[in-house]
Formats: C-alpha cells, sequence, structure tokens
C-alpha cells in the first residue's frame, strides 16, 4: 500500500513543500531503502522511528519499505522527518486510513519512546502550509505557539506519537492551538534598562537619539570606562516597536537558527546582538557547510553590537560590506547559494588609541602617533564609510556621578523617535526606504536639499575642515533626520552644523 505525507524543508528562511511517500509492499524479503537526497539525520530516522512506533504500541508486519523524499533533487536535512515517516508508515501499513493523510502538513523529531520533540524552522514550515492549501498542521507542543503565529491555518501540538495517531485516526481530538499576541508583548515587557540611569553623558544621548530616529550606524569613541557598551545596550529600549510583517521576519530568523524560546509565537522585542572580537567571518555573517544565519542576522531590524572594534579580525570586519549596504547577506557554497535577511543598526565602540587615554585629561596617553595610526588603520575606509555618526564619549566628571537627577529618560527619547520615524514612513510611503540612512541619489537630492544659507555654510565646512564627498552625504542625512526630530519641514544651519560635530573621526583627519 502507498502512503502520503507532506512536511517540508528549509531554504534560507523559507521552505518548500516536501512529499514523504512511503510504499509498503509484503512480497519480497523485508528491508528499508530511503531515497531522495537525505542527509545523515534524516537517514538515521529509520532507526527511531521504528523504535517509538514498537514503544507507542504499534507492530508493523513484515515487508519491504521503499520511502521517497520528493523533489528528490533537492537537499533534505534535519530530525523533522521522524514524525512524517512514522504517520506515512502507519497509514501505508494500513493502521491509519490513507485519505486521513491527505492535507495534512506534519514535522517533528521522535524519541524512542514516541514522545515528539521541537525542532527548528516551523514557521516557515506554516507559512508554506497556508500557501499549500493545507487542512492543518501537525507539530510538536512546543513549537504550536510559533505555527500559530500563521492566520488562516489550524494548528495542533502533539506530545506523543500516540496523539498524533489518535487525532488523524478520529478517536481522541487534538485542541487547535490559539495566537496569543498580548501574552508574547507581556513576556517582552520590562526587558531593558533605562537611559535615565546614565549619569551624565547627554552629548552622546542625543547623538544615539539621532541615530536612533533615523536608522543610523554610530560609532562610540571613548576611553575605557566612560560607558560606551552602558550606553549600546540600552538602545533598544528607545527604538520603535516591531511591526507585524518586522515581527515576522525575525520570527522567521530565529525559527530557522533554532532559537526560537519553546512555546513562544512572535518575537516582539527588537534583537541585540553582541559577538564577541574573536567572532570568525562565518560566525559573523552566516556559514557552514549548509549555511546558517549568522550574528547579522539574528540582528535583523534590531541592534548589532560590535565593542572594542579595532580588536575584531580585519576580514571579519570586510565581510559586513554587502549587509551594511544591501539590507541582506549572500552566503554562497559548493552546493547551494542562500541569503539571509541583515538589516540592522551597528552599533559600534573603541578606544581612540590602543592605551584608551588619547585626549583624556585625567590620565596620560602612552601612545606614540605611530601606535595610534596602526590602531585606527584596523577600520579601513569603506567600512568607516558606512558608519554615519562618530562620537566621542569622554569619561563622566565627579559632579555629573554625584548628581542625584535623573538624566534624559528612555520613554523621553522613544517618544521623539517614534514621531520622527513617522514622519519619515510618510516620506518614504511607496518606496523601498523606510528611514534616513537609505536616503541616496536623487532622494537624497529631493529631501535633503540644502538653502541658500545653509549651501554657503556647507561650503565653508568642506572647505576649512577638508570633509570628503561621502562625509558630505551623510551630513545631510544626519541633518535630516535632526529636522525631523524637531519637526521642521526643511533642513536649516543649526541642523548641519551638529550633524557636523557627530563627524568626529572626518574632523580629525
Amino acid at each position: 500500500m502507498l502512503a502520503t505525507v507532506a512536511t517540508g524543508a528549509l531554504m534560507g528562511i523559507d521552505a518548500f513543500r516536501v512529499d514523504l511517500e512511503v510504499d509498503f509492499a509484503r512480497q519480497g524479503l523485508p528491508g528499508f531503502t530511503m531515497v531522495g537526497l537525505a542527509e545523515g539525520a534524516v537517514r538515521e530516522a529509520k532507526e527511531r522511528v521504528f523504535a517509538a512506533l514498537r514503544n507507542s504500541g504499534f507492530k508493523l508486519p513484515p515487508a519491504r519499505v521503499t520511502v521517497n523524499l520528493a523533489p528528490a533533487d533537492m537537499r533534505k536535512e534535519g530530525s523533522g522527518y521522524d514524525l512524517p515517516l512514522a504517520v506515512a508508515l502507519l497509514g501505508a501499513s494500513g493502521m491509519l486510513d490513507p485519505a486521513s493523510l491527505a492535507g495534512v502538513f506534519l514535522a517533528g523529531e521522535l524519541s524512542l519512546t514516541g514522545e515528539v520533540s521541537a525542532v527548528p524552522g516551523v514557521l516557515p514550515l506554516a507559512v508554506r502550509a497556508r500557501a499549500e492549501g493545507a487542512r492543518c498542521l501537525v507539530v510538536p507542543a512546543p513549537n504550536a505557539a510559533e505555527a500559530a503565529v500563521v492566520q488562516g491555518l489550524t494548528v495542533f501540538g502533539a506530545r506523543t506519537l500516540g496523539e498524533v495517531a489518535a487525532h488523524l485516526s478520529g478517536e481522541r481530538a487534538l485542541e487547535p492551538q490559539p495566537f496569543s499576541a498580548a501574552g508574547d508583548a507581556a513576556a517582552d515587557a520590562g526587558f531593558f534598562e533605562d537611559f535615565g540611569e546614565v549619569k551624565g553623558q547627554e552629548h552622546a544621548k542625543r547623538a544615539i537619539e539621532i541615530a536612533a530616529a533615523g536608522g543610523h550606524n554610530i560609532l562610540l569613541l571613548g576611553p575605557p570606562g566612560s560607558g560606551k557598551t552602558m550606553l549600546a545596550r540600552r538602545i533598544p529600549s528607545v527604538l520603535p516597536e516591531l511591526s507585524f510583517d518586522e515581527a515576522l521576519e525575525v520570527t522567521k530568523v530565529y525559527s530557522v537558527a533554532g532559537l526560537l524560546e519553546a512555546g513562544r509565537g512572535l518575537v516582539r522585542r527588537r534583537p541585540f546582538r553582541a559577538p564577541h572580537h574573536t567572532v570568525s567571518d562565518a560566525g559573523l555573517v552566516g556559514g557552514g557547510q549548509y549555511p546558517r544565519p549568522g550574528e547579522v542576522s539574528l540582528a535583523h531590524r534590531g541592534v548589532l553590537f560590535l565593542d572594542e572594534l579595532p580588536e575584531f579580525k580585519k576580514h571579519v570586519l570586510e565581510v559586513l560590506r554587502q549587509p551594511l549596504e544591501g539590507g541582506e547577506v549572500t552566503i554562497s557554497r559548493a552546493a547551494i547559494s542562500l541569503s539571509y535577511p541583515a538589516d540592522f543598526m551597528l552599533v559600534a565602540a573603541m578606544n581612540p588609541c590602543p592605551c584608551g587615554y588619547l585626549g583624556d585629561e585625567r590620565h596620560p596617553c602612552t601612545c606614540t602617533p605611530m601606535q595610534v595610526q596602526r590602531y585606527r588603520s584596523r577600520l579601513s575606509g569603506p567600512l568607516l564609510d558606512r558608519i554615519d555618526l562618530h562620537v566621542d564619549v569622554p569619561a563622566v566628571p565627579y559632579r555629573d556621578l554625584s548628581a542625584t537627577a535623573a538624566g534624559t529618560s528612555s520613554a523621553a527619547m522613544s517618544g521623539r523617535i517614534r514621531a520622527a520615524r513617522a514622519v519619515q514612513a510618510e516620506r518614504f510611503a511607496g518606496t523601498t526606504m523606510r528611514t534616513n540612512a537609505d536616503l541616496s541619489g536623487r532622494h537624497l537630492d529631493r529631501h535633503c536639499a540644502p538653502g541658500d544659507d545653509e549651501r554657503s555654510f556647507l561650503e565653508r565646512a568642506v572647505r576649512t575642515l577638508g570633509l570628503s564627498a561621502r562625509a558630505y552625504t551623510r551630513i545631510l542625512r544626519i541633518a535630516r533626520t535632526i529636522a525631523d526630530l524637531e519637526g521642521a519641514p526643511a533642513i536649516a544651519v543649526a541642523h548641519l552644523a551638529e550633524a557636523i560635530n557627530y563627524r568626529t573621526l572626518d574632523r580629525q583627519s
């Protein structure tokens, strides 16, 4: 007898349909054959599945079993084929009606006792099941909330193989999994620390507010202990909430990477990733024999924080160019080429020199000019070209540390940032751009055109400070964001002057 069960395989953050066909023949010697470009974990499913069936009370008669994973030319990997294979074997052997399997998508790993364990990539599978017009989707109970994010698809969460068989046979129906957006939002509330706890550093807070409002990348320069890391870790507290579409994108990345918490649905909190400076290029942008998402993709729609930026290997930093420019990263291997989303806000921190005290009034710098130059040369021009704001973060004086008054709070900053983002959303409606950081070409000329006074001021600044063409473009972008924060329709000289103040490295060079 022949039985077919639908499941899915991952390709990047999307899934494609896989039909698992089982032919159960009583003629000939008993045996088991699996075809369809199955990788190691899929081939090993035979041992797990037969043990799970036996320990769940199902006794298959001796037969020659042939399993086909179609399409046969696409690679399949992972343990998510255990549950579909077990159900297909029950259908092909006559223990389940093969007609009851039509329109049902399944995924899950089986233990030897028949328990159904969580697997990665269930959300993309749910999206594919809905697109294929599936009647329902049966997944492990820990993955049910994740799959229920997809509206218009009935999702059932199962804990054992016996529950799945009873549901499909009509003996005992599983309860559909509801989607609770409120529960996810409540789980994400109150996680981040507040900018109001930071003493002093109002200049740096202002720069961070501008960066967050316009989606600009930012580099914080200052001596050890000045609060660069403390400031960076509070940035997610002022970023706007994820929209549903953005949350779906982020959740798909975490689902594919296997990092989604059990029982969780949508990821409502903007990601904050802070890899150590010893990270490899594959760890940063993704990789492996079958490419997996890296830190830049895990930071999608959130913040990627690189502390001690010059300590990262130079070739590792250079691979950031593509995601910073295009918002995605493409990983090519001999067998496959995959693209993962990587649209993030880069926040970097570094000391001004190897000893860290260049320009510090309280600690003398022990570095020679050659050492300072060698230290900063670890950052290439093309990488710095993609960072809009360079901000000095000096050591905090005692009077600020001892002050009892609270500084600018995250709530106050967040309100202004949301208002500025709303202006940009209206401005860029109907385009692929989302924030002022995306402005370029004719859009830059249209939305950042300076008046006569502003043009004269920019000319003097470029001539006096020796600003480059790339610095000129970034000054216009930053000034546009500053104007949006103030609700100004056009860029003024004051906005340009403040924008120039956030280009520390240009002024020093």
